[in-house]
């Protein structure tokens, strides 16, 4: 706290005791330690009211997180799964009426009906005239693979053309061996 040496000290007693005199000095220290006290017990305080104002704000923001951890379990608890889902994949109430309805239920009107037929139609033709049809597709004949072409040809190769014979490509030599054959010429 206070860093007195003891030099200090003696120094502090010897002043005290010619200013204040050696009649009135006891009365003078125990004011002094009254003081000090004093001050010790006010200095106390503060520090309370300071960690409890400290401890109340902490309160409060735990105050403030468990009203919102409340809220959130209450929007939990009162979400409807189902009607969410219902909403989402059947939107237009069409597949609650499939399975709602009785399949094999003979009084409602079918989803579809057939097309009436010529005897349901007054003025509909017995049949249909042939003249009156598309001519049939005549069905073509494979063509015979020519001789001179080969049995197969693999895809990346295109086909020679008709009368051309194909001629295999002369292979590449390495630049090393290419340097050290003879050239001709």
């Amino acid at each position: 706290m206070l860093d007195l040496a003891w030099s200090e000290i003696a120094l502090i007693a010897v002043v005290a005791v010619v200013v204040i005199g050696p009649k009135d000095l006891p009365g003078a220290v125990r004011g002094v330690a009254d003081l000090i006290k004093k001050g010790k017990r006010q200095l106390a305080s503060f520090q309370q009211q300071a960690d409890e104002l400290v401890r109340e704000a902490n309160l409060e923001d735990v105050r403030n997180q468990i009203a919102e951890v409340k809220g959130t379990i209450n929007e939990i608890r009162s979400f409807d799964l189902k009607g969410e889902l219902k909403k989402h994949v059947d939107g237009d109430g069409t597949l609650t009426k499939t399975f709602s309805e009785n399949p094999l239920d003979t009084n409602t009107a079918p989803v579809w009906t057939p097309p009436p037929t010529a005897r349901e139609v007054a003025d509909a033709p017995a049949m249909i005239p042939p003249q009156t049809m598309a001519p049939p597709k005549p069905v073509e004949e494979p063509k015979p693979a020519a001789a001179d072409a080969p049995s197969f040809v693999p895809p990346a190769t295109p086909a020679p053309p008709p009368g051309v014979t194909p001629v295999a490509p002369e292979p590449e030599m390495p630049p090393a061996l290419s340097s050290a054959a003879p050239r001709q010429g």
